[in-house]
């Protein structure tokens, strides 16, 4: 059985099926798709996935946060099933189903949104940060938007302005809409004010302040939009406090506090939303990834009377809401609900901590250790003290692992942060498992 495997590989990557599709993929696929590891999936169940060449990887990447349910779920699988029978499709803006009114009604209870909430469904992150904005600034009448340096929400040509990182993000797809300023976001170990934690009194936030004095004026501003821990920024965790008092600022200004919740969601941290871990709510939440296990659907879930604000047919869009990603939706999160998702990721953290630290202490290439629940990090530095980024051992780590049957994912501004987004159904065994793979790939670099 694939899902309780460990990686077992038989050949190098790429093996000799998936050089011919890599071949096949350089002829006819632009280059701008990139791709992480030279291979070619054949099946996926649990964490493990098969390859063409019948080599076994342990993904710690799932999908990039879209598989905390893991592969192939049994019970998703049936629901999807049981909805194909019936329709594939049908417009919701045309002919109602059941299927979408029961996830928003679910999304409702569960997020974490100021007052009686409502939600509207479409198919990607991107679409999803692209829409609360759109709401966000018919609410308010205003029109500016605060995002943070690190933060990434799609590549849409909005959220590509709202995304922080240049290349490859950004290079050369200019100009952008107006009206977006960043500010640092609360990089605790890289300190954009070099100030630490401790005596740094919250200077990010102070600095937004300022800044309604000489950049932006809040009358202007309709949303502060922040990932509750920031995902391709390198998983950067914040104090509770910078987003606490990011609420006080919006209540203060009459401002839409959007929480972009699309990797931190659905467990991921311990809890179904990361804004729970901070005892805050915020009036936007956008969700994706994790939400229907793979099938796209994203959730803009917010305050009613800002998601009523928008006029009829001024949201939505052809696919959003699928009936077969919103049966899948509603089986992923009662499942999640009934098998105590809370407490798989606990037993994960307690894992990730001990090794990471424990490696921390053995190998002076790892600078920082950070995270919350199973999304967890690591940032390699040539150097602790002067943190001088190890980006080309960063890459390395992540090729020596795949060698070895574990699939990683590098992140962060300077390409030095290795995060784990393991689906979260793998086995003890299989974590630690990953976790010797990729010890070993650091080792090797250490030793040399």
């Amino acid at each position: 059985m694939l899902s309780m495997e460990k990686p077992r590989m038989l050949t190098c990557l790429p093996g000799p099926r998936s050089k011919e599709l890599m071949a096949l993929r350089e002829r006819n696929v632009p280059q701008g798709v990139s791709v992480n590891v030279p291979t070619f999936i054949k099946a996926g169940s649990g964490a493990m996935v098969e390859d063409v060449d019948g080599n076994l990887l342990l993904d710690f990447a799932g999908g990039i946060g879209v598989l905390n349910i893991g592969y192939s779920h049994p019970e998703v699988i049936e629901a999807v099933k049981e909805q194909t029978e019936k329709f594939f499709h049908a417009m919701v803006n045309v002919i109602q189903y059941e299927q979408y009114t029961l996830l928003a009604e679910k999304m409702n209870e569960i997020a974490p949104v100021v007052g009686p909430a409502k939600t509207m469904f479409i198919s990607t992150g991107a679409e999803a940060d692209e829409n609360a904005i759109k709401i966000a600034r018919r609410y308010t009448g205003k029109t500016d938007v605060i995002a943070f340096e690190g933060a990434f929400h799609g590549r849409t040509l909005l959220t590509m302005a709202l995304t922080s990182k240049i290349k490859p993000y950004k290079y050369g797809f200019g100009p952008f809409p107006s009206g977006i300023h960043h500010f640092p976001f609360a990089y605790c170990y890289r300190c954009p004010y070099g100030l630490e934690r401790e005596n740094c009194d919250l200077r990010c936030v102070e600095r937004i302040k300022e800044a309604f004095l000489s950049v932006v004026d809040p009358d202007d501003v309709a949303a502060i939009i922040v990932e509750p821990i920031q995902g391709e920024g390198g998983f950067i965790l914040p104090p509770n406090e910078f987003l606490i008092e990011l609420r006080n600022i919006c209540d203060q200004h009459n401002i839409v506090l959007i929480a972009d919740e699309v990797q931190t969601g659905f467990y991921r941290t311990g809890k179904r939303f990361a804004l729970e871990h901070v005892g805050i709510k915020a009036d936007i939440v956008t969700t994706a990834k994790s939400l229907a296990a793979g099938i796209p659907l994203a959730a803009v879930t917010g305050k009613a009377e800002i998601m009523d604000a928008s006029q009829v047919g001024g949201i939505g869009g052809t696919y959003g809401g699928n009936p077969i990603a919103c049966s899948a939706a509603l089986k992923v999160i009662e499942i999640m609900e009934r098998d105590d998702f809370s407490q798989k990721v606990t037993t994960i953290n307690e894992i990730l901590v001990k090794r990471f630290h424990k490696m921390q202490q053995q190998y002076e290439i790892i600078g920082d250790v950070r995270g919350i629940g199973a999304m967890m990090a690591i940032e390699l530095v040539k150097d602790r003290n002067s943190k001088l980024p190890a980006k080309e051992e960063t890459a390395q780590v992540v090729k020596d692992a795949y060698q070895n049957g574990l699939i990683l994912l590098s992140a962060g501004i300077l390409g030095n942060v290795i995060r784990v987004l393991v689906p979260l159904v793998v086995t003890e065994e299989q974590l630690n498992c990953g976790l010797d793979i990729l010890e070993a790939a650091i080792k090797k670099l250490s030793d040399a």
